[in-house]
C-alpha cells in the first residue's frame, strides 16, 4: 500500500512514514489534551514576594550603612575623572618628537635616533631600515624606503623631506 502511495506522491516509504507518524502523535496529543486534560485540577497560584523583597533591602541598606559602603545616589561621578585615576603614569615628563630641519638627515649615515626623529617613524621601523641599509649597502635614492615593510607611499611623502643621500 505504501509503494502505490509513495508513486502517487513522489516521495519514498522512509518519508511517508515518517510523516505518518509525525501526524499520528500530533492527533494523539491533540486528543489527550481535549479529552484527558483537567485545567481546573491545580489553579494557578500569584505570590507576591514584595513585602519579602522590601525587608531584605533594608537588611542590605543597614549593612552597608554600618560599614560605610553605601554611596550616595545623588553623587555627581565624574567617570572620566575616576577611570583616569587609574592610570598611575605621569604625562609630565612625556618628551614629543622634534622634527628635524628639511634635508638635514642623511638616509646613508642616520643613527637610529635620527629615524625615530621623523614624523611616523617608530623603533621597529627605523630597525628596519638600518637592516636594509646595511644589506643593500647604501641608498642610491630614498624612493628605496619602499622597499622597507612598514613604510608605504604615504609614509614616504610625509617623511622624504627630511631625507637626503649623499
Amino acid at each position: 500500500m505504501l509503494e502505490k502511495i509513495s508513486k502517487k506522491i513522489g516521495l519514498t516509504q522512509t518519508e511517508i512514514k515518517i510523516i505518518l507518524f509525525v501526524v499520528s502523535i500530533f492527533v494523539i496529543g491533540f486528543s489527550y489534551k481535549t479529552f484527558f486534560n483537567d485545567t481546573n485540577s491545580v489553579p494557578y497560584k500569584v505570590i507576591d514576594y514584595s513585602e519579602q523583597d522590601s525587608i531584605f533591602n533594608k537588611l542590605v541598606e543597614d549593612s552597608l550603612k554600618s560599614k560605610n559602603l553605601l554611596k550616595s545616589v545623588d553623587k555627581k561621578v565624574d567617570y572620566k575623572q575616576e577611570v583616569l585615576d587609574f592610570n598611575t603614569r605621569s604625562f609630565d615628563n612625556v618628551q614629543k618628537k622634534t622634527l628635524p630641519a628639511e634635508n638635514s638627515i642623511n638616509l646613508n649615515s642616520a643613527s637610529l635616533n635620527d629615524l625615530l626623529n621623523l614624523p611616523g617613524i617608530g623603533e621597529k621601523t627605523a630597525e628596519k631600515i638600518i637592516e636594509y641599509r646595511d644589506r643593500k649597502k647604501k641608498f642610491n635614492k630614498v624612493e628605496e624606503l619602499l622597499s622597507v615593510r612598514g613604510i608605504g607611499e604615504s609614509k614616504l611623502n610625509k617623511i622624504k623631506k627630511y631625507l637626503f643621500i649623499d
